[in-house]
């Protein structure tokens, strides 16, 4: 060791080995309090951006297995109202049969009395069964563009302001959307966006049923409608009718693979075609029975629906255990790693503070030079 006092070496080696080792102390520290490998950017650049997309995947799907769950919830509130209009029809069935015999001319009248009350119970299930506020089997949604009123007609009170009671569809295809254009003659007409079939009907102010028969949509309004010729004309705009089903997002991405479709049919009197049953006509029994096929056919949809839906509950939990997986091993710090390398650096440390004081005391010695 040279004898010099103006620049001592062994004390800026011991010092800058100390920074060193309490760098690493500092990190290990951080490391071991938070759990984490990578705690900024500056730890592992590139492992940061792929766990924080990893992260973002795993979020999206967390909601999306809830999407998926709820959504199979709102499947099983419409499959019960299905299950009871079910039973309805079995009872109609049976009465069609008594009714329609020589033998029971003398029940006539209490026949097509419980058969009226049965069919409007059907109606009242149809219109009763919601989810969330949703209408599930005959619903209502109009979408007013900006050539009318302004606004979202999406629930009763909203509506209501603009003179409109209720939009109701029977039979038309989920997403369907339709043009409604009023005139001066007091004649609404409604378009098929899809395959352009136009329906014109006469209207009134106040309050009045417009049934598009062949397009299967209906518009009640109220007293306060004020016609097509008042300010506003409340029916100009765009209507569809995408209440009754919709598509549900079980996954994170805008493609076919994140979605799945669900179309709930309108199960209504009229949409099952029996709301002329009387129960003591002969064709009352084939039009009960082709209903009675038609709402099997339709819980049988809800039904594979219902499974799809569970499998891609479980699909999802799967995704996200393994994402997560993945994610830890690239974030998450190896605790036992790091607490060997945190006893290492706190021995180095205590070593290097020892070994700086040495070092500063080592000049010491050259005193004795002068005789001291």
């Amino acid at each position: 060791m040279g004898l010099r006092i103006q620049n001592n070496i062994s004390a800026m080696n011991a010092h800058r080995n100390l920074q060193i080792s309490d760098a690493g102390l500092s990190k290990s520290l951080e490391r071991l309090s938070s759990g984490y490998r990578i705690n900024s950017a500056k730890d592992d650049a590139a492992g940061l951006a792929v766990s924080s997309g990893m992260r973002a995947d795993i979020a999206s799907y967390k909601v999306a297995q809830r999407n998926a769950s709820e959504a199979n919830s709102l499947l099983q509130v419409a499959e019960g109202s299905y299950d009871q209009i079910s039973n309805i029809l079995t009872r109609l069935k049976e009465l069609a049969t008594q009714g329609a015999s020589a033998n029971a001319s003398g029940n006539a009248t209490d026949i097509q009395n419980e058969v009226a009350t049965l069919l409007g119970e059907i109606d009242r299930i149809a219109d009763a069964t919601e989810y969330g506020g949703t209408a599930l089997l005959g619903g209502y949604g109009v979408t007013a563009n900006a050539a009318g009123t302004t606004g979202v007609y999406d629930t009763a009170a909203t509506m209501a302001a603009a003179g409109i009671a209720k939009v109701s569809a029977n039979g038309v295809t989920n997403g369907t959307t339709y043009t409604v254009s009023v005139d001066a003659d007091d004649t609404v007409t409604l378009t098929n966006d899809v395959d352009g079939t136009e329906e014109t009907l006469d209207v009134v102010a106040g309050a009045q049923t417009l049934n598009f028969a062949d397009q299967g949509i209906t518009i009640v309004t109220n007293s306060d409608f004020g016609g097509t010729t008042a300010a506003g004309n409340e029916l100009d705009g765009a209507l569809k009718y995408d209440v009754n089903g919709g598509t549900f997002i079980v996954g994170n991405a805008d493609n076919a693979q994140s979605k799945i479709t669900v179309n709930i049919t309108a199960v209504s009197a009229s949409a099952l075609s029996i709301n002329t049953v009387t129960g003591i006509a002969v064709g009352d029994l084939d039009l009960i029975s082709a209903a009675i096929d038609k709402l099997a056919s339709s819980r049988g949809e809800l039904g594979a629906a219902m499974n799809q839906l569970g499998y891609a509950v479980a699909n999802l939990s799967t995704s996200i255990e393994n994402i997560q997986a993945a994610e830890s091993v690239i974030r998450d710090v190896d605790m036992a790693a790091e607490m060997t390398s945190f006893t290492k650096n706190q021995i180095l440390l205590q070593a290097g503070t020892a070994m700086l004081a040495q070092a500063n005391s080592a000049p010491q010695n050259i005193l004795s030079l002068f005789g001291g």
